[in-house]
């Protein structure tokens, strides 16, 4: 009899290799973009904001100019601006950004007092408002709390909006003690740019404006001042544009 032929051994069954999950993606950093017409304070913030891990600097402006094509061209996640570039308006910019880039998230840092234009800052479309004397506090925290969806103001600022609310109507918010808190968002521009040494053509050129509205905002001032002429009236407002710029304004 023949033997039987042994069977080959089977052949182990191939081990499937284990791939390891990539590592997850690094985080994005926030793209800040900063408006501010004196160069030493953009450095200032440049640096500030360049050492923490999530966020960086994606450009720079020191005229409304400026800022509005940097924003249409690096479309930062946040705008950091002055209320002030030039003789330009704050307002009107942060308005015309609104209208062009309603996502876009501002936060306004000034030396302009809180309780007169951080309410109108925000009516206007911003986000935030800091004092520039706590610049170096609150930017940061700012920064953060706007990309997370809430408004940022001073303690002091939340408390007279909450005083508002409860007593109802401006008062509260006049009471702060400013004498221009009655003024409309476009007369205090025209109080401010006369307190600049601006003459009447200067202004309607800057605001884009008239000559005649210029002067009937001019009366209207004078009106709700109780300023009996037009001399007084640049005198006041020189007196109060020089008051703004005084440390802890």
């Amino acid at each position: 009899m023949k033997a039987a032929k042994a069977k080959p051994a089977a052949k182990p069954a191939p081990q499937s290799a284990t791939v390891a999950p990539p590592p997850p993606a690094a985080k994005a950093r926030t793209r800040v973009f900063v408006a501010d017409d004196h160069p030493f304070l953009r450095v200032g913030l440049s640096h500030l904001i360049n050492k923490e891990a999530d966020m960086t600097v994606c450009g720079e402006a020191e005229t409304v100019a400026g800022v509005r094509s940097g924003v249409e061209k690096e479309k930062p996640d946040l705008l950091l601006t002055d209320l002030c570039l030039g003789d330009s308006d704050g307002l009107d910019l942060i308005k015309g950004l609104k209208a062009q880039f309603p996502n876009l998230p501002i936060l306004v840092l000034s030396q302009q007092d809180e309780t007169l234009f951080a309410e109108r800052t925000l009516r206007a479309g911003a986000r935030g408002y800091i004092m520039k004397e706590r610049a170096t506090q609150d930017v940061l925290e700012g920064i953060r709390t706007i990309l997370g969806g809430d408004l940022y103001v001073s303690r002091k600022i939340a408390a007279l909006a909450m005083r508002k609310l409860v007593e109802g109507g401006a008062d509260a918010a006049s009471s702060a003690g400013s004498e221009v808190s009655g003024l409309s968002d476009r007369e205090l521009q025209v109080f401010r740019l006369l307190g600049a040494g601006k003459g009447t053509k200067e202004i309607a050129d800057a605001l884009k404006l008239s000559h005649k509205t210029i002067e009937t905002y001019r009366e209207n001032i004078k009106h709700k001042l109780n300023i009996p002429d037009a001399t007084a009236l640049i005198h006041r407002a020189t007196e109060w544009v020089q008051g703004q710029a005084k440390p802890g304004k």
